[in-house]
Formats: structure tokens, sequence, C-alpha cells
């Protein structure tokens, strides 16, 4: 019923800056918050950043990444600046979606995750 499409991902040299965006699509009556995660090699699924009535970030980028959402096209995006070599990490777009209308229940969704390689 609803799908989060990711993109931007890459390969990017240390300093180097890329965006990514999220897409959602489906029955949707309101995305509530947003969100970014990502899971590097050997390590655990942890937050990034997400947006709702306000913004979030991990120590770990903040002051380099800006999450920022255009509600009209349902859209999200990260904007990543000055990379690290330890910001490789698959990314997943997560979003909090009521379907239909007021009476539907809350959801959460995640996308298919996208690699960022960030090479030194």
């Amino acid at each position: 019923q609803v799908q989060l499409v990711e993109s931007g991902g890459g390969l990017v040299q240390a300093g180097g800056s890329l965006r990514l965006s999220c897409a959602a699509s489906g029955s949707i009556f309101r995305i509530n918050d947003m969100g970014w995660y990502r899971q590097g090699p050997g390590k655990q699924r942890e937050l990034v950043a997400t947006i709702g009535s306000s913004t979030n970030y991990a120590d770990s980028v903040k002051g380099r990444f800006t999450i920022s959402r255009d509600n009209a096209k349902n859209t999200m995006y990260l904007r990543m600046n000055s990379l690290k070599p330890e910001d490789t990490a698959v990314y997943y777009c997560n979003a909090v979606v009521r379907l239909r209308s007021w009476s539907s229940p809350l959801t959460n969704y995640w996308g298919q995750g996208t690699q960022v390689t960030v090479s030194s």
C-alpha cells in the first residue's frame, strides 16, 4: 500500500557530498515523522536523522548532514556534506504513515536501502 523508493546513493571521495532522496507513494492520507537510518559493515542499524515537528540528528553527523522534506511531493532528503569513510553504510528511509483517513492506524514503513560508500 505504501512504497518508499530511495535514490542518490553511490561512491564518493572523503570530504565530498551526496544527497539522498526518499519518495513515498501509495494510499497515503498523511505522513507523520520520517527519518534516515544506516547500518555499516558489522554494525547495528542506527538512527541518522529524523524530521517531524522538529529535527533530530545523531551526534556523529550533526553539523554535516541536513534532513528536509517536500510535503507536496511526499519526498524526504538527506544532504550529506564532508563525508567520512565511517559514513559508509546502507542507508534506509523510514516513514510513519496514516493510510486513507483519520480512522486508519499509524504504520511504520521502510525503504529497501541504498548503499553509500566513502573512499579515503
